[in-house]
Order: C-alpha cells, then sequence, then structure tokens
C-alpha cells in the first residue's frame, strides 16, 4: 500500500507513523515544500521516500495536511494525478470551502473531507507522535459523495488508530468548529499578547506564571502560517462568536466595576457545567 503524505508536519506526520504501525506492508511517500522536513520526516522514519507530485499515479492513499488556503489549489491538483481507486484525504480545519474547490471534479468520489479533532501546540516533523488520534472525534464532511470502496477503506483506517467518527455538513462543521477551537486559538493569542505587551520583563512572566496562565496561553505557541488562513476562511464564524465571547467579556467587567460579585459567583457557577460535560466526553472516549 502506497501511501502519501502532503505536508509533514504535527497532523499528517501522526497519522502516517500510526498507519506504518498498523499496516506493515504500507511504503509512506512524503511530499513537502521544505527540503529539510523531508531530510527530517526520513532521519525519524516518518516517511520511507522523498517524492513529488509527478509519484501520484502510484498512490493507493494520499493525505492532505497542509494550510487550508493552500489545500484549495492542491486538492484538485492531486485528484488530477491520482489513480481511480485511490483514497485523497483532507485533514484541514474548514470544510465549506474546500468542499466547494472539487464540488465538479471529475473525480470528486476519490475525495473525502475529514477532520481529526487532535493536536498539539507543536509544528514540523519533530511534533510527530504516535497515537495522537486514539480516542479523538473524527469529522466526516459530505461522505455520501466518495465512492462507497474508498469510504470503507477510509473508516477502517480510522478505526484500526482508534478514532471516533461523526458525519457533519461543511457548513455546520465550520460553524461549530469557530466556537469549539478557533475561538480558543484566538483568546490565546490575544492573552498571550496581553502579557507581552504589559510585562516587558521576561523575567517576571517566567517567575509568576502559574500552571492556568501556562495551559491558557499554550495554544498561543501554534503555527501562524496554519491557523492565519484558517481565521481567514472561516472569518463570519469567528467573528460571530467572538461578539458573542466579547459581550461576555464586557458583561463580567460591568459586574466588577458595580461590585456585583454575588453575579459573578453565579455566571462562575453556572460556568461550571463546563465540567460535567467535559467530563462525559472524555468517558465516552474511554468506552
Amino acid at each position: 500500500m502506497n501511501v502519501f503524505v502532503i505536508g509533514i508536519g504535527l497532523i499528517g506526520g501522526s497519522l502516517v507513523l500510526d498507519i506504518k504501525n498498523e499496516y506493515q506492508n504500507a511504503t509512506i511517500y512524503g511530499i513537502d515544500n521544505s527540503e529539510e522536513h523531508l531530510n527530517k520526516a526520513l532521519a525519524l522514519n516518518i516517511i520511507d521516500k522523498k517524492a513529488t507530485y509527478k509519484d501520484l499515479d502510484i498512490a493507493d492513499i494520499v493525505i492532505i495536511s497542509i494550510p487550508v488556503d493552500v489545500s484549495l489549489h492542491v486538492i484538485p491538483k492531486v485528484l488530477d494525478g491520482v489513480h481511480d481507486n485511490c483514497l485523497v484525504l483532507d485533514v484541514g480545519s474548514t470544510k465549506e470551502l474546500v468542499c466547494k474547490s472539487v464540488e465538479n471534479h471529475s473525480k470528486r468520489r476519490n475525495f473525502l473531507a475529514a477532520h481529526p479533532i487532535a493536536g498539539t501546540e507543536f509544528s514540523g516533523p519533530t511534533a510527530a507522535i504516535r497515537n495522537l488520534y486514539k480516542g479523538k472525534t473524527n469529522i466526516i464532511c459530505e461522505v455520501e459523495k466518495t465512492a462507497f470502496k474508498l469510504q470503507e477503506k477510509a473508516l477502517e483506517i480510522f478505526s484500526k488508530l482508534g478514532m471516533r467518527i461523526r458525519y457533519m455538513d461543511p457548513k455546520s462543521h465550520d460553524k461549530h468548529i469557530a466556537y469549539v477551537s478557533h475561538l480558543s486559538h484566538i483568546s490565546s493569542f490575544m492573552l498571550g499578547k496581553t502579557v507581552i505587551d504589559k510585562e516587558k520583563n521576561e523575567r517576571d512572566i517566567f517567575d509568576m506564571a502559574g500552571s492556568g496562565f501556562a495551559s491558557t496561553v499554550r495554544l498561543a505557541k501554534s503555527s501562524p502560517a496554519m491557523w492565519t488562513p484558517i481565521f481567514e476562511q472561516n472569518k463570519e464564524n469567528v467573528i460571530e462568536t467572538l461578539e458573542e465571547y466579547i459581550q461576555n467579556l464586557q458583561h463580567f467587567k460591568l459586574l466588577l466595576a458595580e461590585n456585583k460579585f454575588d453575579a459573578i459567583y453565579a455566571e462562575m457557577e453556572n460556568t461550571n457545567h463546563i465540567k460535567q460535560i467535559l467530563n462525559g466526553i472524555q468517558e465516552v472516549k474511554l468506552q
């Protein structure tokens, strides 16, 4: 089985590491704009061989894990080069524009739009880790437009990697993910910016930052090259979530200014319900 990964970073690299572990007959080919990334991926045994787009005619599976703005151009190009039984997967964080980019392609049936909800704040080949996807949710969009035998191939891989599957239309995906993922990254970036702007002494930040601050700004270490196109493609939904978030911040500020600490207590107590939701999610993942 010839598996091509385009973009050898955390997401794509982790996927093929697990595929290599589950499929002993898999040969992993890497395509990346960075020669350094290719060499590092070879050295780390993430890929077996370097490749180019000209080699796609031998691919059985192609995993596209690159910034979402680049995907709009690369996915049609990949579909042009693969044979009729090849599965082409996109694993980006936005789906509506990607699905539109291939809706009229003659090989649309070869394409599966997926979004594994997994990751860390790190990037590049050295960020790739085994078992990243175990117990994680993988959202699949427009599954009915993918050839059934290729759906089966993809679902077998996802099952072996331990992923839970959820189906969703692209528009709903982008709206929901703006709340649970994209807003979190913006909050983290802006909290980091606020502290850096105010606390000019880096030693003060180092000495005084507790685990709460560290965990909250963890996502601010994420790649701007990946996240800027995500915010651009999902602009309308992100703006909507930001407006609601800002309203809540302004409300909290007003309660503080008016010394309404009973109301602040109530707000926080009501929000504590998030613990039950997250604990429920964790329990489902462990089943």
